[in-house]
């Protein structure tokens, strides 16, 4: 009798639940809501795939809805991809909503700019994400502009192998290899024509020069990068800009990402490596953005290896500039927001810097390293110190940021270790007297420190935006800059000629901040 009364519960459940309506779902009647009306998906260059985006789609009632149809307008042909709800494709039937509910909507191009009509480099290419037909339709538009380049990638062979750049040898003998190939002599010369976009390491070769012209904009893939070898020569000189916030006639060099949530984002490609015995490297109005080392030089024998005039690097994940045993000279340097020392120098070199700021308020994790870092040595093993003598003068510079010291001074003793810091401002606060007894922080010896002060703010206008300008009235930089000094650099990072008689310290003349807005 039990197994009679279990039945016809039982029976009268699925009774039950095939009178209930909750799962059934009314027909679109085209009154669907979205979180955008048009998704634009910024630029991207031909090949290169976009980031994804995604789009809200939102049932306001209290009833399911089912969506008949939601598809792109060019259909199966378009560059556009989409994922509805977790599924793939370019048309979809049946897309149900439940009420008081949304789904999710992701979207992604990539489009090779040959297959696009017409002869222009830049394509603005559109498509719609339709949903329902006749009366009920309602469309969202996709845009995008696809831009041509010049891009150059290395070799792949047939066994599935790519091209590399031998390095040399490990401490076990074996080859260190990287991904990339020597720049053939017609690939010289980066002009303004077109963007690069670089893949591996595009090396310069032996006594050949690479010539980058005002204007030029180069982009580097991940872990892709410049490397200038032995006797050979990099040479990116940019002019100033008619409008700077354009930096139209600047060398810009970041990673190939061109969407607005990359544009600061650090170590997205590797570094412009000048390697040891690479001579005469300049470079002029250029920015050096977003990598994971922005420049890095090594020795040479005797030759000025490297010449920087109104450079900017930031957003580096470890060092702005590292030379090592370099031979540099430097003016309207700026340097900021790297995960490490903005600049730092080691085994030694020659080196002088005017007018220039060193700042770092890096605020992407912990930091350890100052702005600037200077040594004599470096451990090159366990039980292996290499060392050579160390001369650096700054001269009318800034060196600051948000920790309480910003210059270090590592030294080993028996090796040359001579500096000068002259009209400089520095941060360094040493609260618990901790370098008291180290000589080389004696900020009264004044071969060591020459007129300059200490933990005085600089008053930047916004270091959260790279912008290191300093304002009038208030920096601790305002006025104490040596004339010589500044007679050598009459111009500053902004165009205005600098005030003879009384100089500011740093990159840039000082200025009136505009007021802020309530």
């Amino acid at each position: 009798m039990k197994y009679v009364y279990a039945l016809a519960i039982f029976c009268s459940l699925i009774l039950w639940s095939s009178c209930r309506n909750d799962f059934e779902a009314v027909p679109n009647t085209g009154n669907l809501e979205f979180s955008q009306d048009t998704i634009y998906l910024d630029t991207l260059f031909s090949n290169i795939g976009s980031s994804t985006y995604n789009l809200k789609v939102y049932n306001r009632s209290t009833e399911d809805i089912n969506i008949p149809t939601v598809a792109l307008a060019r259909g199966e042909n378009s560059l556009y991809r989409l994922n509805v709800d977790g599924l793939p494709g370019k048309q979809f039937q049946d897309i149900r909503v439940l009420a008081k509910d949304s789904i999710f909507i992701f979207v992604e191009t990539t489009a090779d700019i040959q297959d696009l009509p017409g002869n222009d480099p830049n394509f603005l290419y559109t498509d719609q994400i339709v949903f329902d037909a006749g009366a009920n339709e309602q469309e969202i538009e996709l845009v995008t502009l696809v831009q041509d380049a010049v891009f150059l990638f290395p070799d792949r062979f047939d066994d599935g192998t790519t091209e590399t750049l031998n390095l040399g040898t490990d401490g076990e003998g074996d080859s260190i290899l990287i991904e990339g190939y020597f720049l053939d002599d017609d690939e010289l010369t980066f002009t303004n024509e077109l963007p690069y976009v670089i893949y591996g390491f595009a090396a310069v070769a032996p006594n050949k020069t690479l010539n980058i012209e005002p204007g030029a904009r180069i982009h580097f893939h991940a872990n892709s990068g410049i490397l200038v070898a032995n006797t050979g020569s990099i040479k990116a000189n940019g002019t100033a800009s008619t409008y700077p916030e354009l930096q139209e006639n600047q060398i810009i060099f970041q990673g190939d990402r061109l969407e607005p949530s990359f544009e600061d984002v650090p170590g997205q490609w590797s570094t412009i490596w000048m390697t040891q015995g690479s001579t005469n490297n300049e470079f002029s109005y250029c920015t050096i953005k977003n990598g994971t080392l922005g420049l890095l030089m090594d020795s040479n024998d005797g030759d000025e290896t490297l010449t920087l005039n109104n450079v900017a690097l930031h957003n580096h994940t470890n060092n702005g500039l590292w030379a090592r045993t370099g031979n540099v000279y430097g003016e309207n340097v700026v340097v900021n927001n790297c995960g490490q020392a903005s600049l730092r120098v080691s085994i030694g070199g020659n080196y002088t810097f005017n007018h220039s700021t060193f700042a770092n308020y890096w605020t992407n994790g912990f930091r350890s390293s100052p702005a600037v870092s200077l040594e004599n040595f470096l451990q090159t093993g366990e039980d292996m110190v290499t060392t050579a003598p160390l001369n650096a003068n700054f001269n009318n510079c800034i060196i600051y940021g948000n920790e309480l010291r910003e210059l270090g001074l590592f030294d080993i003793d028996g090796e040359v270790f001579n500096f000068n810091f002259s009209n400089s401002l520095i941060r360094f606060e040493d609260p618990q007297g901790d370098f008291d007894e180290l000589p080389n922080y004696d900020f009264t010896n004044a071969a060591f420190y020459t007129n300059s002060i200490f933990s005085v703010d600089p008053v930047f206008q916004d270091t959260a935006f790279n912008n290191f300008n300093i304002e009038m009235g208030t920096s601790g930089a305002e006025g104490i800059g040596n004339t010589a000094t500044a007679n050598l650099v009459p111009i500053d990072a902004n165009g205005t000629t600098r005030d003879g008689g009384s100089p500011d310290a740093g990159a840039y003349e000082s200025i009136a901040f505009p007021e802020e807005t309530p």
